[in-house]
């Protein structure tokens, strides 16, 4: 998967990427924490993309968005194949229902290329999942990015603000069985 991500950087070097990302992989608490402490990622912030209802909250109504984080990240430092290649490895493609034990339609997975050069290394990478798994069906979808609302400060770096609550939520949702189960030892970490 990596080398067909790494062709096709290099066809698409000459259009400058994009120094946001936009993944959605279920609770945005876990893929917050997956991208925050990368080398090259300026920040995530979590919070909602995906719908038409005009400020989202995670206490009020969200309704049509998913859970998602925004990655501000230096392209020198770490590629959009690289954000890619962590965010594959940080969700279950095959559940449709949602991610581990956050089900519903806001806890779907979804990437959100910003450009066509980001949507060119989205799609291989999502054909280079399916080539891995060619038995299984795999739900995660690309869609073009759209606004994005940064949810509620309580809920910023909540891995970091509330470390034990976090790994309780994390074990209790078995979330890194199953990212080993489907990865093996390239299975996200945090």
């Amino acid at each position: 998967m990596k080398k067909t991500i790494a062709l096709l950087l290099l066809i698409i070097t000459p259009y400058a990427l994009a120094d946001k990302a936009y993944f959605a992989g279920g609770c945005f608490w876990c893929v917050e924490a997956a991208y925050q402490d990368m080398a090259g990622v300026r920040k995530a912030v979590s919070g909602f993309t995906g719908g038409e209802m005009l400020n989202p909250t995670y206490n009020g109504d969200h309704r049509g968005h998913f859970e998602a984080v925004a990655v501000t990240y230096d392209p020198d430092i770490i590629s959009y194949a690289d954000l890619l290649d962590i965010f594959w490895h940080n969700i279950d493609p095959f559940d449709n229902r949602g991610q581990f034990c956050d089900k519903g339609p806001s806890y779907r997975s979804a990437i959100f290329p910003v450009d066509e050069a980001q949507r060119a290394l989205a799609e291989a990478s999502l054909a280079a999942v399916q080539a891995q798994f060619p038995d299984q069906t795999i739900y995660t979808e690309i869609r073009d990015a759209g606004r994005f609302w940064p949810v509620e400060e309580y809920h910023q770096d909540y891995y970091k603000k509330n470390p034990i609550r976090y790994r309780f939520y994390k074990s209790g949702c078995r979330r890194d069985d199953r990212l080993e189960q489907i990865w093996g030892d390239k299975a996200g970490g945090h």
